[in-house]
């Protein structure tokens, strides 16, 4: 379905110029205030793509489609579960901007700019049809996140140069392993029609078959479970989490989940079969991650590792969640995704603020907080619980979407085992939270620690609050992305 206005372009072309702007002028010291301006326009543009998508239709909306670059034809669409992940892409961005200038990074006016580079590199994925223009825009966007942990980080240059050590490999592998896999799709479109493409909805009408589709689902879904992260591809996360920045990259690399959408909008609907076939593999790993990730986190000493764990279990859950093949289970799992992008970047700029009084993040050197930064504590508090899905947070409704699918196709034993796995998560968190800000401290040191300024009251307010208003509000979300999941689910003889 064309487009009359180039809405999707625009979504792309806001933030880069924004940032070509912003780092032209970032000596002065208006352009910081003039990021937040295109971040906020952005949302708005955000906004907008939901008003005008027909939420009853699964076609891909919206469309440009313009041959001017040969093989990497720019074309682009929309439909509910990409606007669900643009909004999220510029919520977090116009949180990130605040945050961001608040805790007095260096170089306000450059880190500004990066993160809308960042953010048009991320509206480029999320919108286009082509998956060579995908691998193209995650190069970019990965390049942006590590020239962050290596500009910004807080560690020391050689805990620093371990993270971006780390990061490249593993981040560097599953490129690797994704183009490969983009390219097997599209030569198995060649040897059936005699011509290369790497359009979404050329593959779709003639889809790989055979050894093609096999062996594209194992280089493009372990390419994306490294990024997203999923046992046992997440061993690159402990080490950025620890040594890298507090919350903005991890914010943009966990927040605003890639890899899941990728095996949405690729992986599921292009390869069904051999979905099929590796759905018992890929949920046996998923669960096995849900207690595995547990486990280490409860051996943790430093809060920043704690919760890198704690992406990796609730991952699982995600996982399991789009393996169902179920409209119930994928829709969960997508708005779990949200749901879980907003909260972890909750807690991480929470941690973000303990870190800029306390300059440390260990266990150890922590306790007693609760009583100088009791709103800080209670916003961490509620995005840990909402992360786990604890009933009374946002995050229940979509878990137990998953669930719901999970009882249904897998049976009640691997179900009850996931939830006791996601229970022990939860008493990690609360473990995590006791020791940070409860525990109390002999040496008197919590009682020195300035107490919660009015800038991050708003800034955890702000992101309290939408993360309160996305979860208990899920309907809207819900209605956004019905039409999709059912498509997709079609696909597994789920449809409906």
């Amino acid at each position: 379905m064309s487009a009359e206005l180039p809405l999707l372009f625009l979504l792309q072309l806001l933030p880069a110029l924004g940032a070509g702007a912003v780092y032209f002028l970032r000596e002065k010291t208006w352009a910081v205030s003039m990021s937040r301006v295109f971040a906020l326009l952005e949302l708005g543009l955000a906004f907008v793509l939901v008003r005008r998508l027909d939420n009853s239709s699964a076609e891909l909306q919206l469309a440009e489609r313009i041959d001017l670059f040969g093989i990497p034809v720019y074309h682009v669409g929309a439909d509910g579960i990409t606007a669900l992940f643009v909004v999220l892409t510029a919520v977090l961005t116009v949180l990130l901007m605040f945050y961001s200038l608040l805790v007095g990074l260096k170089s306000a006016g450059k880190l500004a700019a990066v993160l809308l580079a960042a953010e048009a590199a991320l509206m480029s994925m999320l919108v286009t049809m082509n998956l060579l223009w995908f691998v193209l825009a995650s190069v970019v966007e990965l390049g942006i996140v590590a020239y962050l942990l290596g500009r910004w980080s807080t560690s020391t240059e050689e805990n620093r140069a371990l993270a971006m050590t780390r990061f490249l490999q593993f981040q560097g592998a599953g490129l690797v392993l994704f183009m490969f896999g983009v390219g097997i799709l599209a030569w198995g479109h060649a040897d059936a029609t005699g011509r290369w493409s790497f359009d979404l909805l050329d593959l779709m009408q003639v889809p790989p078959q055979g050894k093609f589709q096999s062996s594209a689902f194992f280089l493009m879904f372990y390419g994306l479970a490294i990024r997203t992260p999923m046992f046992p591809m997440h061993g690159w996360l402990p080490h950025v989490a620890h040594r890298g920045m507090v919350a903005v990259a991890p914010a943009l690399l966990l927040g605003i989940k890639v890899g899941v959408f990728g095996m949405v909008r690729y992986v599921l609907p292009l390869m069904p079969d051999a979905a099929l076939y590796w759905q018992p593999y890929v949920v046996g790993f998923a669960m096995t991650g849900v207690f595995y990730s547990a486990i280490l986190a409860f051996l943790q000493i430093s809060l920043r590792r704690l919760l890198a764990f704690a992406v990796v279990s609730h991952t699982s859950l995600i996982v399991i969640g789009l393996f169902t093949l179920e409209p119930v289970g994928l829709q969960g799992a997508i708005l779990l995704t949200g749901n879980f992008g907003l909260a972890v970047t909750v807690m991480l700029f929470m941690v973000g603020f303990v870190f800029r009084r306390t300059r440390t993040t260990d266990l150890d050197k922590l306790g007693g907080l609760f009583d100088r930064i009791p709103f800080i504590a209670l916003v961490f508090l509620v995005g840990g619980l909402s992360i786990v899905g604890m009933p009374g947070t946002p995050g229940f409704d979509a878990a137990h979407l998953v669930l719901e699918a999970s009882i249904e196709r897998f049976g009640a034993l691997p179900t009850v085992a996931t939830a006791l796995g996601n229970v022990v998560a939860a008493g990690f968190l609360l473990w995590g939270f006791q020791r940070a800000f409860l525990a109390p401290r002999e040496d008197g040191a919590a009682s020195t620690v300035d107490r919660t300024q009015p800038m991050e009251y708003f800034v955890g307010g702000l992101a309290l609050l939408v993360l309160l208003v996305v979860g208990f509000y899920s309907e809207p979300w819900l209605q956004l992305t019905d039409a999709a999941v059912k498509a997709l689910g079609a696909q597994f003889g789920h449809g409906v």
